[in-house]
């Protein structure tokens, strides 16, 4: 498999970056997993002025924790991917809905076992935070993302019927 990488987003990724948020929206998928709102915020500075905020507790937004968000990079050609969103805690939105770990890979790069390889790199990254397990969510219907939860220590804890009539699914990996 192909070596990947996490990058931290920075003004030099800006054309790649706004590919790959490109290539979700020509899919019709307007919503990034793992992005940080990259799908919404229109201006790359902005979003990486988002990103920087939440990184610390003094500069964070009301109602968000602290967060690390990656660029997921090939190492052959240096592409982005996939991105991963790490919550170093959870709030009680998190608690019900987001867990700990987001992430997503563009169109064109899945079913290569990225979604994967990510995953495993943002396991690693919450060992380093000192966290001893950590929460994910996808909905039922995503069998990809399921698979790539259960392959990586995935336990599933319940399933909820969310507020658009998907059901969603709470997993719980002990790191």
């Amino acid at each position: 498999m192909e070596e990947i990488n996490l990058f931290s987003p920075v003004r030099s990724l800006e054309s790649s970056a706004l590919e790959y948020r490109k290539e979700h929206f020509n899919n019709n998928e307007m919503l990034l997993h793992g992005g940080s709102l990259f799908d919404s915020i229109d201006s790359y500075e902005e979003w990486l002025d988002h990103l920087k905020a939440n990184s610390r507790p003094e500069t964070l937004r009301p109602g968000w924790v602290v967060s690390s968000t990656f660029f997921a990079v090939r190492g052959s050609d240096g592409k982005i991917v996939g991105m991963v969103d790490i919550r170093h805690e959870l709030n009680d939105f998190l608690r019900n809905y987001g867990g700990h770990i987001g992430y997503g890979v563009r169109p064109s790069e899945r079913n290569k076992g990225y979604a994967t390889r990510i995953l495993l790199l943002a396991l690693d990254y919450c060992r380093g935070l000192g966290l001893d397990k950590v929460m994910l969510a996808c909905d039922k219907e995503n069998a990809a993302s399921r698979k790539t939860i259960l392959k990586c220590g995935g336990v599933l804890e319940h399933e909820f019927l969310h507020t658009d009539g998907k059901t969603v699914q709470v997993f719980w990996i002990s790191l």
